[in-house]
């Protein structure tokens, strides 16, 4: 990139808002400092009308971009080259209204998914979508790759919690479909272009998020399950149980759960013997009546041995604790080298696709471990395999994706495709749909300026 092009971005944003040299090296270009940003520049517009403007720019001097939010996605999505420069919206953290008559929520891109989650409760009001990262992970972000988290069963995806939004094209264009109602029939839903896109259409830069009731009651349980069968049963029982209360059916297979409370930081709450664990989680009118509903319900089960043990939390650190086991990631670590995969096929065929997996890894790595758990009430499953050296990735890889494509699964339930999963993309796509993402990718985009490399290429 020439000096003038530095120079004449350092002039739209300012000097605040162009960092260079060691302040780009340091900077963190995948999750957990995974890899460090290979860029020249990184743009920092704190402005709609800024991007705009450096987008323009960067569209007449054949500039590639890459967009930074959070960087805590798992699929190499913001991995920057040496030929590229970054846009990030961390200077674009202003939560412009939350209009409480319409349940709405209107935010620039950088805002943290916590601080979104924050501003709802202080308006009485409930922003669903939830994940480990909150902390980090920016509404932007959470768009572009169209974040689930723990509570899709209930309420859905990032995309059903968009009702507008706005984003700077390659060329500069604005496009502002700022709409706060949730009947919008007229024409193309263009929003949507734009929820999942991974940032390779256009940059999003601010939203309109729809808010929900505040839950003014919830009631968590933790259960032990002996067959994989009854794991269906038992989420059809809650979900006519509950009357659409249940938020959360997380279920974590023995060889998670056992890994996770051996360490001191845990407590098992159930003893470790059963083949699988459920965190069952409803909200509603009252902390009573859910705990009531919801011991009700494990009474049923029991009768119907669709489980075989059950602690019905009585406090928030009580519940604080079980969930603790789900999210402790950290505790994977002890099998490194680790290769994580999201993915997604339906309920019934689960059982068989883990059985075999395990014994295809076991056959040819008999030292290897497969932990797994997920969000089994939208078929969504992350499976962690370790202790199988890096260089053998690709053979990992093949295995987990080639079984998924019979059974109509997906290779990306919630991560996206990024760069790690582009070479799989037609696990679960047609040469059709892909054909069609190029021709969208033309229209919009037809110099490859955005994300150039992710998705597909």
């Amino acid at each position: 990139m020439s000096v003038d092009l530095i120079q004449a971005l350092t002039d739209i944003v300012g000097e605040k808002g162009m960092l260079t040299g060691s302040d780009v090296s340091q900077r963190p270009d995948a999750w957990m400092g995974a890899a460090t940003c290979q860029a020249k520049a990184i743009v920092r517009p704190a402005s709609t009308e800024e991007l705009s403007a450096v987008m323009k720019l960067c569209h007449q001097n054949d500039q590639t971009v890459t967009t930074h939010g959070g960087v805590t996605g798992l699929v190499g999505g913001t991995l920057s080259q040496p030929s590229d420069i970054v846009v990030s919206l961390e200077r674009m953290r202003n939560i412009i209204e939350v209009d409480e008559q319409n349940r709405t929520l209107t935010a620039e891109a950088g805002v943290t998914l916590q601080a979104i989650q924050e501003a709802a409760e202080a308006a009485e009001l409930f922003y669903p979508v939830d994940l480990g990262a909150r902390g980090s992970a920016t509404i932007g972000g959470n768009i572009a790759t169209n974040a689930g988290g723990n509570r899709v069963l209930r309420y859905g995806m990032t995309r059903d919690s968009v009702l507008g939004l706005e984003a700077v094209l390659a060329d500069g264009t604005v496009i502002s479909s700022m709409s706060k109602v949730i009947k919008n029939n007229t024409g193309y839903d263009l929003r949507q272009l734009f929820v999942g896109s991974e940032g390779t259409l256009g940059i999003v830069t601010r939203a309109v998020l729809r808010l929900r009731a505040k839950p003014q009651g919830e009631a968590t349980a933790l259960v032990a399950v002996e067959r994989f069968a009854d794991l269906s049963k038992l989420l059809s029982l809650a979900e006519a149980g509950l009357s659409g209360g249940l938020s959360s059916f997380e279920v974590m297979w023995n060889d998670f759960y056992s890994l996770v409370t051996s360490f001191e930081r845990h407590k098992a709450p159930l003893e470790a013997s059963s083949p699988f664990y459920v965190i069952l989680e409803t909200q509603g009118k009252s902390n009573e009546l859910e705990q009531a509903r919801l011991e009700e319900l494990l009474g049923e089960a029991l009768e119907q041995e669709l489980i075989s043990d059950a602690i019905l939390t009585q406090s928030v650190s009580e519940r604080d604790k079980v969930w603790a086991i789900r999210d402790d990631i950290e505790a994977l670590f002890s099998l490194a080298p680790l290769h994580g995969f999201d993915v997604s096929l339906p309920i019934a065929a689960m059982d068989d696709y883990l059985r075999k997996l395990r014994k295809q890894l076991l056959e040819r790595w008999p030292d290897s471990a497969c932990i797994v758990f997920g969000h089994l009430g939208d078929g969504n499953l992350h499976i962690i395999i370790g202790k199988i050296p890096s260089e053998d990735k690709k053979a990992v890889e093949r295995l987990v994706y080639g079984g998924l494509a019979p059974l109509g699964g997906s290779i990306s339930a919630e991560h996206g495709i990024g760069y790690e999963k582009k070479p799989y993309l037609c696990c679960s796509r047609s040469d059709a749909e892909i054909a069609l993402m190029r021709t969208l990718k033309q229209a919009m985009d037809p110099k490859k300026l955005l994300n150039r490399g992710k998705v597909f290429d």
